[in-house]
């Protein structure tokens, strides 16, 4: 600004200085005058104009090069400017939950199926926040490493790969950031002092922006209080856990930490897996985006989605999260079917039944006891009298992607959607879109999810509802 302030300035005492040469010269060195107060001004506009007009991060060309061509399992810390987080204008127990119907009409499509996803659409919270808490809260204290657990380092002859401990502390810090951004009525934090060494990664400070980072975060839902202060006194998996069980006491979603090691391929370092429903951490902790998928069955993986998936994990940017969407159907267990002689035989599985009734955590109903699942194998419960669309429900998850910038870890969030069959089918088409989308699926697709366990009983209960209101495309668009 100084710098075109000046060149106006001496232009007016040029136009001064020179008026005696006549009228003509005067005339054009005022024009000159005028002309670069206007450039000054539009050049003004355009900056504020650019600034405000799109709501994302500057990101120079230094910031694109700097890991784009790194080697594989290496990562230089990043600083990133993060784009305005929109407040939710209201307190959670007045938001309901996201209304996701992501199925369709016609063929069964096999892709990554990602979208970009806004930044302030991050973590989804609602009204179900306590009930997801309480049943978080007693999988982290009742399943151990089965619901929270991070790796250390892994060196061998094959391969390098970091552990998960300081991607889990820089993702706590990054919830302590944007929770009280996207929902203020519902988070209160606290800031290290000013001169106190700020918490940092590689030099990076683990705040956004130039305050110092956050030290204390509460949830006012729960009237809970998370220290992360604490977690500068420990050290590798221990710090790391519990930066975990802060982040699983803080979100309704599930989280797992993707790491790159030498070999260029992904791996599951750290997690904080507390209802994952329909399969075991301890299953998968530790390998490969690969394997995970191919010891897990996922159909048509190798042929349709493995080059695909590696290669989007790999260029993954700092500044592209994005978001897909998935959907199972569940069944779950009435309480009349909940005998005295259950609960004294298994006390701990009557206690969770109560905290837990619509087996979100873990849908024994479905999988059969948690600890005798054989892994690639769901699905296994025997067939329960009880089966009935009362008994049914949509499991659907809205998965997101986004890379850590201090420690090049990719966050994998899980954000679990129950909804109960008799009510979903009072939306306009739904019944008849859902029965069309479950005959779409491949035979493979079929048995991955489960579709002999109550494909029957569902298809011509979803028939009957889509002949009596007539068959209907409502919604607003995928995924709704």
């Amino acid at each position: 600004m100084d710098y075109w302030m000046d060149r106006v300035a001496s232009a007016l005492v040029a136009v001064e200085q020179f008026r005696a040469l006549g009228l003509l010269p005067s005339i054009l060195l005022a024009a000159a005058a005028i002309f670069l107060t206007y450039s000054f001004v539009q050049s003004r506009k355009s900056r504020v104009t650019s600034s405000d007009a799109a709501h994302t991060p500057p990101v120079t060309e230094k910031d694109r090069k700097v890991n784009k061509n790194r080697e594989p399992g290496d990562w230089i810390a990043e600083e990133f400017d993060y784009p305005e987080i929109d407040p939710c204008p209201f307190p959670l127990k007045d938001v309901r939950p996201v209304p996701y119907r992501p199925f369709r009409y016609g063929e069964y499509q096999i892709t990554m199926g990602i979208r970009t996803m806004p930044w302030s659409e991050w973590i989804e919270l609602d009204s179900t926040y306590p009930y997801w808490q309480r049943v978080r809260k007693f999988r982290v204290r009742t399943r151990g490493h089965d619901a929270v657990r991070v790796l250390p380092a892994r060196e061998d002859d094959s391969v390098k790969v970091q552990g998960g401990a300081l991607a889990a502390k820089e993702l706590v810090y990054e919830l302590a950031e944007y929770l009280p951004r996207r929902y203020p009525s519902s988070f209160r934090v606290t800031r290290f002092p000013n001169g106190v060494r700020a918490p940092s990664i590689s030099g990076v400070s683990l705040a956004w922006g130039q305050q110092q980072p956050v030290q204390t975060i509460e949830t006012v839902e729960t009237g809970e209080k998370f220290d992360l202060g604490v977690l500068e006194g420990l050290e590798g998996v221990e710090m790391g856990e519990e930066a975990m069980r802060i982040t699983a006491g803080l979100i309704q979603e599930d989280v797992a930490l993707m790491i790159e090691g030498t070999d260029g391929k992904y791996y599951f370092q750290a997690g904080a897996i507390c209802i994952p429903g329909f399969w075991r951490m301890r299953d998968k902790i530790g390998l490969t985006l690969d394997d995970i998928h191919i010891s897990g069955n996922v159909p048509q993986f190798k042929e349709k989605l493995q080059i695909s998936m590696e290669r989007f994990f790999k260029r993954l940017p700092v500044d592209k999260p994005v978001i897909r969407n998935n959907y199972f159907i569940q069944r779950c267990k009435p309480s009349s079917h909940v005998s005295d002689a259950d609960a004294e035989a298994r006390p701990d599985k009557e206690c969770a039944f109560e905290i837990d009734p619509e087996e979100l955590g873990w849908s024994e109903t479905t999988n059969g006891p948690e600890d005798t699942l054989v892994h690639g194998h769901g699905h296994a419960a025997p067939p329960p009298s009880y089966l009935a669309p009362s008994t049914l429900r949509l499991r659907t998850e809205r998965q997101t992607l986004r890379r850590l910038p201090r420690t090049g870890a990719i966050v994998f969030g899980i954000r679990t959607y129950l909804f109960k069959m008799e009510e979903l089918v009072r939306e306009r088409g739904v019944a008849d879109r859902l029965a069309s989308a479950i005959r779409s699926w491949p035979d493979d697709v079929g048995v991955y999810k489960g579709r002999k366990m109550y494909g029957e009983v569902l298809l011509n209960y979803l028939d009957e509802c889509a002949a009596r209101d007539g068959v209907q495309e409502g919604g607003q668009g995928y995924p709704y």
